[in-house]
């Protein structure tokens, strides 16, 4: 089964303006796992590459928050979540087809085991 998970970055990434609950490091361990990521958000797109390459993390997809649905477009898979912080988020999320997870709710799931079950 595969699954695809889109953070936002700022208030949801530690690397985010504001930082976020979310660990690079959590982010690893959940690409090890197989999961298929990248980011949604207010940043630009070359603003989202910059972070992920100065992490030394390879995504799948960097995009503007209101175009989340084109990843869904693009990448066929089992499962699609959304992580973020605010209503925004949520809106988003929900619109493209993701299920949506509150930054509490997702840091809680990742830690345990990093499993989004």
């Amino acid at each position: 089964m595969t699954k695809l998970i889109s953070f936002d970055i700022d208030g949801t990434l530690e690397v985010g303006d504001p930082p976020g609950g979310i660990t690079m490091e959590m982010v690893r361990q959940v690409q090890r796992l197989g999961y298929l990521i990248g980011s949604c958000s207010d940043r630009t797109v070359a603003e989202q590459q910059r972070i992920w390459r100065d992490n030394g993390i390879e995504v799948k997809f960097t995009v503007l928050k209101h175009r989340l649905d084109e990843v869904k477009e693009q990448f066929a898979v089992d499962e699609y979540y959304h992580i973020g912080d605010t209503e925004a988020d949520r809106r988003a999320s929900l619109q493209a087809g993701f299920e949506f997870l509150a930054i509490e709710d997702a840091v809680k799931r990742l830690l345990n085991g990093f499993t989004l079950q």
